[in-house]
């Protein structure tokens, strides 16, 4: 009873949120027979006016399906079993990449004309495709097929529509929370329940700070909070941080940056940035500060080994990561892995939230067996085999509700992602705007070089945002 309130107070929360953030409203119409899509100019092109797809001939049709993280793989290829089974005459077969590998193949698929026939999709990359008229407006479809967008957790679904057109139906959700080794924090004589209060400042860090210091050990034995810590010969870092974030710092800095009163924008599709705000370059200083402290490791060793590597191998006490992590943490790791909540900044305690969906590839040959699997992606058939998984949050309820249930009967706590998700003012949307690629390209090296410390935050921000907001002026 108790745990089904929460799933209930959970997602009225997320949908008020979202509700609140989200884009506007889909523009509809009525599509009785024939499916057309308007291009930016204003040509229209029509697409089949039938149901019946190439399968039906009695054709084997392969869909291909790519996605980026692993963990999810197995999930996702049961969903496809699944699909097949119901339809018999459509493969999908299931390509992985990581994640700069995946996006180099879908770009490079888009110019050769050879990128898989779905995609999965992120907030980030998705209106730079839909400008440049690379992926499905699958908006019809959904009129043809009375598709209820109402299923998902309300407003996700509106993410994807970018002026009244549908680029991708929701399949899940993500918080972040701070992940902990328990066997360092049990060591040190700290107690979990202190990521229940912990704060957070950019000044001194707060008693967030004063955890990660006692949690750093040198090669003498001395933490750092002794006066007598070497900073040059650490042995253990209180924290690994996740990089240094590039525009968007979901999993490093954004967390921090916004409980310091940062905003990106002014909300999805709206045209000016603000990364010049004061607010983000003290967060960054002090992020900074805590590798020239010796409290967590360089650029270079996180860049090279990875930073969850570096957790689970021991050679740091806790990092900050997303909930599509949890299985990574638990199954590889040789220690009892904790999560808590992040520490509480000036502004409170926030989290970026994010969800994906997937795409169809405008080039496909198979477009409406595609659409059947996107549609089949994200019903409640496979958010349930998804949630059986316990890999992440679906977009539909009942997913959610499995996978809670799954986490719970393994006897691991990831309330730290749905409380912060149920904090009515504890979640931010991550940055949904045009000029995706041109952003990141300006961004990225500059975060890069402030947390390599070889330029000033507060510089090279004003100069970054500036390059930034002109973009939209072109």
């Amino acid at each position: 009873m108790k745990k089904n309130l929460l799933l209930t107070a959970l997602l009225l929360l997320l949908a008020m949120f979202v509700v609140a953030c989200g884009g506007g409203e889909t523009e509809e119409t009525e599509s009785d027979t024939a499916i057309t899509t308007e291009t930016d100019d204003g040509e229209e092109t029509a697409a089949s006016d039938s149901t019946e797809t190439t399968a039906d001939s009695g054709e084997v049709v392969t869909i291909r399906y790519a996605l980026w993280d692993s963990a999810q793989q197995p999930a996702y290829e049961q969903c496809a079993a699944a699909f097949t089974a119901a339809n018999p005459g459509i493969v999908v077969l299931v390509e992985q990449a990581g994640w700069d590998d995946y996006w180099n193949t879908i770009q490079t698929g888009f110019v050769s004309g050879d990128a898989p026939d779905v995609f999965t999709d992120h907030l980030a990359k998705f209106p730079e495709f839909a400008v440049k008229e690379q992926i499905v407006d699958i908006q019809p479809f959904v009129e043809r097929d009375s598709v209820d967008t109402g299923m998902y957790i309300e407003g996700l679904a509106d993410l994807w529509v970018r002026q009244g057109k549908r680029y991708g139906l929701p399949k899940d959700w993500d918080t972040i929370a701070v992940v902990y080794n328990a066997d360092m924090f049990a060591a040190a004589g700290i107690d979990p329940a202190i990521t229940d209060t912990w704060t957070w400042n950019p000044q001194d860090g707060g008693t967030f700070e004063e955890v990660v210091a006692q949690l750093t050990l040198d090669a003498n034995g001395n933490n750092g909070l002794s006066p007598d810590f070497d900073k040059e010969n650490v042995v253990q870092y209180g924290f690994i941080h996740q990089g240094s974030g590039g525009f968007s710092g979901q999993t490093q800095w954004s967390h921090f940056a916004a409980s310091n009163g940062f905003q990106f924008t002014d909300g999805p599709w709206t045209t000016k940035y603000y990364y010049d705000d004061p607010a983000l370059a003290e967060t960054l200083d002090w992020y900074v500060g805590l590798i020239e402290k010796g409290f967590a490791p360089p650029l270079a060793d996180v860049t090279s080994l990875g930073s969850q590597q570096l957790v689970i191998s021991g050679v740091g006490a806790m990092t900050t990561d997303g909930s599509w992590q949890i299985g990574n943490y638990v199954d590889n790791s040789s220690f009892t892995v904790g999560f808590g909540l992040l520490p509480v900044g000036p502004a409170g305690r926030k989290s970026m939230f994010n969800g994906l969906a997937d795409s169809i590839y405008i080039g496909s040959e198979h477009v409406e067996e595609a659409w059947q699997w996107v549609k089949f992606a994200a019903s409640p058939e496979c958010a349930n085999i998804v949630g059986d998984t316990g890999v992440v949050f679906p977009a539909i309820p009942s997913g959610v509700e499995r996978t809670l249930a799954v986490r719970e009967a393994a006897g691991v706590d990831v309330t730290a992602f749905t409380d912060q998700a149920l904090d009515p003012d504890g979640t931010f949307l991550f940055p949904i705007t045009d000029n995706g690629a041109e952003i990141a390209a300006i961004m990225d090296p500059t975060m890069d070089s402030i947390v390599l410390g070889e330029a000033d935050a507060a510089t090279a921000l004003q100069a970054a945002n500036e390059q930034v907001n002109a973009l939209f002026d072109e």
